[in-house]
């Protein structure tokens, strides 16, 4: 693709990603490429991910520098305008950043001579009885990183709304949306629903619905499976509940989830992507459900899950496993596969990894 336009998303709070910051700025600046710099705290306001684009002139690409915190904010901001987004790799423990800092130059000049390739994400999006607020105290109170909380979603006025089925919200969460409890002292009381049928009502800290793609998150963290994110499928996760069935459950992407707070419940705060974008009473509730749109992410060779699994969350063997031997050797597969494999995604072999990587 012809890139004409980047919109640039830095972790302000790291040396190392101010200078990566400035290495694509000289990147964009000898190939006569327009970048502007995207601030989700500019002017100490709350700004919508469509104003933000907007302000950046509708750019083509949106890089990120930082970790997975940084990637989820250049997501929203790419998913509202279909723009591509690329992650530079900052973090520690993520999953969704693509490129080494060390490779930003070689990346970028990849992406301008089109040898990359397009990952589609699935994201979550929302309906509700009703708009989301924020209560001013709650805003105060739970007040995020170095700025304001982001703005309420928007209502997406192109859907049909009334009846049964709510508003439609102008949302689209790549990793997680989380129902929680507000205060410490009482937990939130939840009804759940699958594909319209009632689940069960929890009491709980939290209940989340999340990705695949966010499956290595909150819904991880708190229990939940890891799912491969080229799967499709919506990951319920109830935390800390005060019932016996505490286990996940993978829903369908066709099948949508509804949370209802219940009548003795107190409020319940809804955060999307880790961030707080609203607030529910009881009766109130919100449906969740795979969105239409897709997140489309560079990538510049196959991505190693599992070596990054492996890697980020520090696995080791069994002591059991090795006793009466060595542990098990990677695997990499050197051959061609058989005609009834060809079909199989497999890692590449030794040698095979592009020279971006």
């Amino acid at each position: 693709m012809t890139v004409r336009r980047i919109g640039l998303v830095v972790h302000g709070g790291r040396g190392e990603a101010l200078d990566a910051a400035r290495t694509v700025r000289a990147w964009c600046a000898e190939n006569a490429v327009q970048c502007t710099d995207i601030d989700v705290w500019r002017d100490g306001g709350r700004h919508s991910a469509r104003e933000e684009v907007e302000s950046a002139g509708d750019p083509d690409l949106i890089v990120t520098v930082g970790g997975d915190g940084t990637f989820l904010r250049g997501a929203r901001l790419a998913a509202e305008h279909d723009a591509l987004v690329l992650g530079v790799d900052l973090g520690r423990v993520g999953f969704l950043t693509e490129v080494p800092v060390t490779v930003v130059r070689a990346a970028l000049d990849a992406v301008q001579e089109e040898r990359l390739t397009v990952e589609s994400r699935m994201l979550l999006t929302l309906r509700a009885s009703r708009t989301l607020e924020v209560p001013s105290g709650v805003q105060e109170l739970m007040r995020y990183g170095r700025g304001p909380l982001l703005p309420p979603p928007r209502i997406r006025t192109e859907c049909e709304a009334g009846g049964d089925w709510g508003i439609a919200l102008n949302v689209a969460a790549l990793n997680d949306v989380v129902v929680e409890k507000l205060a410490r002292d009482r937990q939130v009381s939840v009804g759940v629903y699958l594909a319209g049928r009632l689940l069960a009502s929890y009491s709980a800290d939290a209940l989340l619905v999340a990705t695949p793609t966010g499956s290595t998150a909150y819904s991880f963290a708190a229990g939940g499976p890891v799912v491969s994110p080229r799967a499709e499928a919506l990951i319920f996760t109830p935390v800390a509940p005060h019932m016996a069935f505490n286990r996940s459950v993978v829903a369908a992407p066709d099948e949508p989830i509804a949370l209802r707070v219940l009548e003795r419940s107190g409020q319940a705060a809804v955060s999307i992507d880790g961030q707080l974008r609203g607030v529910l009473d009881p009766g109130d509730w919100i449906g969740v459900y795979a969105a239409p749109r897709r997140l489309r992410a560079v990538r510049l060779g196959p991505t190693d899950f599992y070596g990054r699994l492996r890697e980020r969350m520090n696995l080791t063997d069994a002591p059991a496993a090795v006793a009466d031997g060595t542990p098990a050797p990677l695997w990499p597969v050197t051959t061609p596969p058989p005609g009834d494999l060809a079909h199989l995604a497999l890692p590449p072999g030794p040698g095979d990894e592009p020279e971006t990587r």
